[in-house]
């Protein structure tokens, strides 16, 4: 399963009862954050899960509101005895970025390993299988899609059939050869097809582009920015590359996606469920975010081994 948080859903400044925009991942005990605006750590607090054991941070872009929470942060997670290595993904220039937030953390205990993207990429860390896409934005900007991949389903059928131990089971399923009696048995012999995962997807910062509802197509929850509810807007949002509740919505549609979480409010927005009907008539599973919104995405079918 994967548990998702809201950190904020402002954009451009922090308001009273709303940090800015910043989405958390936990799978097994492991963590992906994606963007890292001012007081992300305030809100990680608050919400409880923990952060020593962040695997990636992920930015969108490097305008202000999305990332210059990183120094604290890190401190943060430094003080709290973490001595792996971090890794940090974002377009390119991010090492120049870092390195100049990070003059005033010097001192964290663990390497920080950057990557920076130029195209769209894909990336494998620890369980968490990422994509980007370029968007269109006033600056190099780009959207993720995390996904949890899942193991194919045992056959018990043949297991029993090859004779394999009933206690070995398990050590095949998750991809490992064992031997029994002379004999080696590899995943292959006892695994089906592959299953469905676990996809999230996550946009801010630009206007529509033709290949995102492809890019969050058939995501179990996209989290999507919606700068202006008002479509009276449009002209503001065209002005400086943002999307309405309503665009946002199409795109959801388009890419048949499961659920949509609006995000990254302009401060003028003090009301947004007054426009949450630009959206919902558009695309009806649309739900506003806020502070620390959180849910839980299981697997279709959980395995009892």
């Amino acid at each position: 399963m994967l548990d998702i948080a809201l950190l904020g859903c402002g954009g451009m400044m922090p308001m009273p009862g709303r940090f800015l925009t910043s989405l958390f991942l936990r799978h097994n005990g492991r963590f992906a954050l994606i963007d890292c605006g001012e007081g992300t750590q305030v809100s990680l607090r608050i919400l409880g899960w923990g952060f020593k054991n962040i695997d990636v941070i992920m930015f969108t872009h490097f305008h202000a509101d999305h990332i210059t929470g990183l120094p604290g942060l890190l401190l943060t997670i430094g003080n709290s005895g973490r001595d792996e290595p971090l890794v940090l993904i974002g377009p390119k220039g991010l090492g120049v970025v870092v390195s100049g937030l990070t003059v005033v953390s010097r001192e964290i205990p663990f390497e920080l390993k950057i990557i920076e993207m130029e195209e769209a990429t894909e990336f494998s860390i620890g369980d968490f299988m990422i994509k980007s896409l370029p968007l269109e934005h006033r600056t190099k900007c780009y959207a993720y899609s995390v996904t949890i991949n899942r193991l194919a389903k045992f056959d018990l059928e043949a297991a029993a059939k090859l004779g394999v131990p009933k206690q070995m089971w398990s050590y095949l399923q998750r991809g490992e050869e064992v031997s029994h009696e002379g004999r080696t048995y590899t995943p292959d012999m006892v695994m089906g097809q592959a299953r469905k995962g676990i996809k999230v997807a996550y946009c801010t910062d630009t206007r529509p582009v033709k290949s995102l509802p492809d890019f969050v197509r058939d995501a179990d929850l996209f989290v999507c920015e919606g700068i202006y509810g008002d479509n009276d807007k449009i002209d503001k949002a065209r002005e400086y590359k943002h999307m309405l509740f309503s665009e946002a919505a199409r795109i959801a549609k388009e890419g048949e996606v499961n659920e949509l979480w609006l995000t990254h409010y302009s401060p003028s927005l003090t009301k947004p469920e007054e426009f949450l009907y630009n959206a919902t008539d558009i695309f009806s599973k649309t739900f506003l975010g806020f502070d620390r919104k959180n849910t839980t995405i299981k697997f279709e079918q959980e395995d009892i081994l």
